[in-house]
């Protein structure tokens, strides 16, 4: 099993370290996400005293050239904090704050997808949008194979790993166990974890969130988790279809409702929306992957749990579908639907302001509608 050489490092030795105390001074880690779509980055400045709110970081910069966001000769990028966590790593009163990209002349960076995603969540923000997003993810070491997986065969076929416990059917759960609690700690709207259909895939789930905070808490988990795997010596992937073949892909299910769904007879809201959906698959499916719908085709294939890409489609308690409506919903005639199609490297941004755009701002058509007008 190939881990990385800093795993190896004697962590006794840095603790000596991190056991010093740091007088008044703060550490803040700066994270953003990168030209790609699906990386993170972050690095670490030092303020005066801890910061109480958003407005008590101050706005920083890099260069954009290093992370596929500028050009060499006009490299500035500015990061502008948008929302801070306790940092589980080196514990309070130090933070993590999740940052907006702003170009040289102050316009989102092309991958700052939140700039209009809170625009988009304040003009409905009395339907009180609640999210809820489940995050599939694939334990590799260095060498990009599967954590656990025989070096030169597969492991036997899948069906005892679902939620399996023994150490021949789940692979890897000290990490999930540290990135659980290492999100509780930061404040991470943390929901639940369980090993997954493939061998060394797993799920944790974030929610429920209103609105921006969906996509915030959620880049946040994925940060912590990559973190995490860096201390194990291993790699997190969010690859769709990490392994082709007889092998589940992963998703992101996003499950969403408003106040109105959740309140006595919303399964009649709940079946209005997923009309609305039908009409713009194509739209959604663009939204729904970095890269507008090629990833994703890798997954929905209509095998493994998941509906074709090309088709759209919804059912009670069907896992096969595009839209679920739970068992439990479709009973008590209200609560939420949950979208099956988004895949496990999507921004959820891009997922939540989709699923917003439709359902209660009733665009139609490819293409989302432009309110800046």
């Amino acid at each position: 099993m190939a881990t990385s050489a800093s795993s190896r490092l004697n962590k006794a030795v840095k603790q000596q370290y991190m056991s010093l105390p740091q007088g008044e001074k703060v550490q803040a880690m700066y994270i953003w996400i990168d030209g790609s779509g699906e990386g993170l980055r972050c690095k670490t400045r030092t303020l005066d005293s801890e910061p109480k709110t958003i407005e008590d970081l101050p706005e920083w910069n890099f260069d954009g050239s290093s992370t596929y966001q500028s050009e060499g000769s006009n490299s500035d990028m500015y990061l502008i904090p948008a929302a801070m966590f306790r940092d589980p790593f080196r514990k309070d009163p130090n933070k993590l704050v999740l940052c907006e990209v702003l170009k040289y002349n102050r316009k989102p960076a092309e991958t700052n997808l939140r700039y209009t995603c809170k625009k988009i969540m304040n003009m409905v923000e009395n339907n009180h949008s609640w999210f809820g997003m489940e995050q599939e993810y694939t334990i590799l070491g260095t060498d990009g194979h599967p954590f656990g997986w025989p070096s030169n065969g597969f492991p036997g076929p899948q069906g005892p790993y679902y939620c399996g416990v023994g150490a021949d059917k789940a692979y890897g759960r000290d990490i999930v166990e540290a990135h659980y609690r290492a999100c509780l700690y930061a404040g991470v709207q943390i929901y639940g974890s369980n090993a997954e259909v493939m061998p060394a895939q797993w799920e944790f789930q974030i929610g429920p969130c209103e609105g921006i905070d969906m996509g915030d808490h959620l880049w946040v988990a994925r940060f912590i988790l990559h973190r995490v795997c860096e201390d194990f010596g291993v790699v997190v992937s969010f690859d769709p279809k990490p392994i082709p073949g007889n092998w589940n892909g992963a998703g992101c299910h996003t499950n969403f409702s408003t106040k109105e769904m959740r309140e006595d007879g919303g399964l009649k809201v709940i079946e209005e929306s997923i009309e609305k959906l039908a009409k713009r698959h194509r739209y959604h499916i663009r939204a729904y992957d970095p890269k507008g719908g090629l990833d994703n085709a890798r997954r929905l294939t209509g095998r493994h749990e998941t509906s074709s890409i090309d088709e759209f489609s919804a059912g009670v308690a069907n896992r096969g579908a595009s839209i679920r409506i739970p068992r439990s919903v479709g009973q008590d005639k209200k609560g939420y639907f949950e979208d099956r199609r988004p895949s496990a490297n999507c921004d959820p941004y891009a997922v939540t302001e989709a699923l917003v755009r439709t359902c209660l701002l009733k665009e139609e058509g490819e293409e989302p509608a432009n309110y800046s007008k």
